[in-house]
């Protein structure tokens, strides 16, 4: 099934809107996992949404339920979405997402890093442009050295919490050690 270019759109601009929608959608998910803020993540899906996501297949809460307790043992991780092909039909919209992700245990050297894809249904409603059924490919996986890792978080801690810098609204200049 092709995506469709902007030039055949009834509304170029309201389908515009919408990708732009659906990738701040994509975000919120990506900073929450990475900032461990579980209301973030939950906030990119809708109420009645079907997670499958390897060994939990169900809803948004089945997934951070089994999620979340994993999260002491990660020193970092990192989400980068990449490569994302949107599909707009309506209220309705098929998304196919490359990522990667990082994840740096504690007390281990290696990190581990995986590439897979987040297919998508997002559906447009009241609370806006939702994910409704997620499925997340898992393409392939490698070890890297992480060993350094500690001390870059050292020099200049981002925070897997809601203390971390980008939740600081203003954000206001800190001093500078040299």
């Amino acid at each position: 099934m092709p995506f469709p270019d902007l030039g055949g759109s009834a509304d170029p601009v309201a389908e515009l809107v919408a990708r732009e929608a659906i990738r701040d959608c994509l975000l919120r998910y990506a900073r929450g996992c990475d900032r461990v803020d579980a209301e973030l993540i939950a906030s990119a899906f809708h109420d009645d949404a079907v997670d499958h996501h390897g060994p939990v297949n169900g809803s948004p809460a089945d997934f951070l339920d089994w999620w979340l307790p994993q999260q002491d043992g990660r020193e970092s991780t990192q989400h980068y979405l990449m490569n994302s092909a949107i599909e707009v039909d309506g209220d309705q919209a098929h998304a196919e997402t490359y990522y990667l992700c990082v994840i740096k245990l504690k007390g281990r050297t290696a990190a581990s890093v995986f590439g897979g894809r987040y297919v998508d249904r997002f559906e447009r409603r009241a609370a806006g442009w939702r994910i409704a059924v997620r499925v997340v490919t898992a393409d392939w996986t490698a070890e890297m050295d992480g060993s350094a890792t500690g001390a870059l978080l050292s020099s200049s801690p981002g925070r897997r919490s809601r203390d971390d810098p980008s939740y600081d609204r203003p954000l206001l200049r800190r001093s500078m050690k040299r």
